[in-house]
């Protein structure tokens, strides 16, 4: 790690989180590991884009995509650039202390920092439990398939290294774009297991959807 993310970690590592609405669970310092610990992933590769650890170059592309309205329509609204750089320092602590979590995502052609894919641990407020997967991409990445693409790693990984059993997702049930592509990796949906966010304020952020996929199903 780069000294500008080391300081930023140590800052994080000092200070409570004050993540807003629908932030990831890793940025909670002592969240628990439904998987088992490994040596920390620093990257994964695909056709079209590398998955690695996060840079001090990120940041701000990173903030952009944090005060961006649209990206943010679904997690509860923009975050300062403050917020954002200090999101970075708990992504990479939580990869440091359990061997996964949020990995910047770059298209290889061009080296252009384009969002985060990963695997967390679901938080013990929620009604389920385990490993989910997750992803999010500037608003310029999309249309273009990289969410599925780097979704299939990381589900490869969490299956073939971490031999996770099955792998969760959950976004609100406004989001349908997400959905989408949930569904083109073979996930299921379950409505018997939708929830309401206690956390989020009554509006469409508060009901959550929860998709599954076995790793004895196969990615699709």
């Amino acid at each position: 790690m780069n000294a500008p993310l080391n300081a930023l970690l140590n800052a994080a590592s000092d200070e409570p989180s004050s993540a807003p609405l629908n932030e990831p669970p890793n940025e909670l310092p002592n969240a628990p590991s439904s998987a088992p610990s490994s040596a920390p992933l620093n990257e994964l590769r695909t056709e079209r884009l590398l998955l690695r650890r996060w840079r001090e170059s990120d940041l701000a592309p990173w903030a952009a995509m944090n005060a961006d309205p649209e990206i943010r329509e679904h997690l509860g609204g923009p975050l300062t650039r403050e917020q954002s750089d200090a999101s970075v320092a708990r992504f990479e602590a939580a990869i440091e202390r359990r061997g996964y979590g949020w990995l910047a995502v770059e298209v290889r052609e061009s080296g252009e920092f384009v969002g985060f894919a990963g695997l967390d641990d679901i938080e013990e407020t929620d009604p389920v439990d385990g490993v989910e997967i997750g992803w999010r991409l500037a608003r310029s990445a999309w249309g273009h398939g990289y969410a599925t693409e780097a979704a299939r790693a990381v589900l490869g990984y969490g299956f073939d290294t971490l031999g996770l059993p099955e792998v969760l997702a959950i976004t609100t049930a406004a989001n349908h774009r997400s959905q989408a592509v949930m569904r083109r990796l073979g996930m299921t949906h379950d409505a018997a297991e939708d929830f309401d966010d206690p956390d989020a304020p009554q509006g469409p952020l508060r009901r959550n959807v929860v998709f599954r996929l076995r790793r004895e199903d196969g990615l699709s």
